[in-house]
């Protein structure tokens, strides 16, 4: 399986290398000061761009790229109930409470530039 490649705005590089290592395993492959970090989690690599790198160039109708919204990346779990516990403890932000569906139970989480990490546990 190939690497899949997940960027991110970030407002602040090492506050997002601190939270995606502490909370969820990552480990940092590189860093350039306050413009990026990239972290992995198996076939996982963050991209984490602030707004002095490259991605954070406005484009020509003059947006500047920015954090939040609600695409995601979704990591998945043995036992949501204990994670959304642990992670509540730690004081990571949460948007939503658990919801059941018919596939599992999933949450959303944001990291601290407000995007989305969403927790899944499969049926």
């Amino acid at each position: 399986m190939a690497t899949v490649n997940v960027r991110y705005m970030v407002d602040d590089v090492d506050a997002a290398v601190v939270f995606y290592t502490t909370y969820f395993g990552f480990t940092r492959l590189s860093q350039a000061g306050a413009a990026f970090a990239d972290v992995t989690r198996g076939d996982l690599r963050l991209l984490l761009s602030g707004a002095t790198s490259s991605a954070g160039r406005p484009m020509p109708d003059g947006r500047r790229p920015a954090s939040g919204g609600w695409n995601r990346f979704q990591l998945v779990v043995d036992d949501i109930a204990s994670e959304v516990a642990r992670l509540r403890s730690l004081g990571v932000k949460f948007r939503n409470e658990v919801i059941k569906g018919p596939g599992g139970a999933q949450v959303l989480i944001e990291d601290p530039s407000g995007n989305v990490i969403e927790l899944f546990q499969p049926r």
